[in-house]
């Protein structure tokens, strides 16, 4: 196992690498500057802003020094917000994105998981059909639709929780229910369609051929076994909604990375971009990571094969 772990970090590394060696030349051949959003500037102040961004010295020499700061978390300085580092204003907009992200993860894989083996169970049922429609509702519904709708009728006309803004556990509900659709729709159409596959295994009619009750023939053996395809898609669906639902985080007024994503790219704050998509690409890859060490918990055959 440690010699596994030794080989996907030294992988991550490597990723992380490439990705920063890439965004950055995108970002530097990208249209826009310091400049772009000031008034006319006498030529000492365009220099003065150059050196202070660093801008006046060659490419080359600018990507190093950025590659250097990268490693200790330095991604620069914001181009949007005058000496503000990049790594303060993602740091302190990752918490409210990693909470709205964590809680619709957790309830709408729960939930999925639950629907989808139900679903399977009664499989040709009129339960089967309600958990396959919820399922497609789940994914044709945009979570921004889905979102003003909840705003409106449980935060407006009920007034069961805060429409927007930020401020406590009452302030995610909303905001989760609306992120958790598109895992719970993933989640059940995955588990009833390797649930169905598993219940009509061979080991499966062993099983009730040696007198076990249906209850624990689900449970121990159809459940676990269903479980490794949705591994495999909640790793990047995870890192999807907890790095943050631009158009959701806007609804809610929640101050989260994809609220500052979208703000960078309309500033043509370029530091930012590509911290947000370093933070990004690293989080895809410790959560894969994660992601095939369940595997082995879940499966053990696949332990012994790494």
């Amino acid at each position: 196992m440690a010699k596994y772990l030794g080989k996907r970090i030294f992988y991550i590394i490597l990723t992380l690498f490439i990705v920063t060696t890439i965004t950055f030349f995108l970002m530097k051949f990208m249209p826009g500057t310091p400049l772009t959003n000031q008034a006319k500037l006498s030529p000492s102040q365009i220099h003065q802003i150059y050196k202070q961004y660093g801008l006046d010295k060659p490419l080359w020499q600018q990507y190093l020094t950025y590659l250097a700061g990268a490693v200790h978390g330095n991604f620069g300085t914001s181009y949007q917000f005058s000496d503000q580092p990049v790594s303060y204003l993602i740091s302190s907009r990752l918490g409210p994105s990693l909470t709205i992200g964590g809680e619709a993860m957790v309830v709408g894989v729960l939930v999925g998981i639950v629907v989808g083996s139900i679903g399977a169970v009664k499989q040709n049922t009129w339960i089967d059909t309600s958990a396959t429609i919820l399922s497609i509702l789940g994914v044709s519904i945009p979570s921004f639709v889905l979102a003003v709708l909840l705003q409106y009728y449980l935060g407006l006309k009920l007034r069961l929780f805060p429409i927007a803004d930020w401020g406590g556990f009452m302030y995610t509900v909303l905001p989760t229910l609306a992120l958790s659709a598109s895992p719970f729709a993933e989640t059940a159409r995955f588990m009833r369609t390797e649930m169905v596959d598993v219940l009509s295994s061979d080991y499966i009619e062993l099983a009730k051929a040696k007198g076990l009750n249906k209850t624990g023939i689900i449970y121990h053996h159809a459940l676990r076994n269903s479980l490794i395809p949705i591994v495999t898609i909640v790793g990047p669906l995870a890192v999807n909604i907890m790095t943050g639902s631009m158009v959701v985080e806007n609804i809610f007024s929640i101050p989260g990375i994809g609220e500052q994503f979208v703000k960078s790219i309309l500033t043509n704050d370029y530091p930012t971009i590509m911290g947000l998509a370093i933070v990004y690409c690293a989080m895809l890859c410790v959560v894969l990571l994660i992601t095939d060490i369940l595997y082995g918990l879940i499966d053990p055959r696949i332990r012994i094969t790494k």
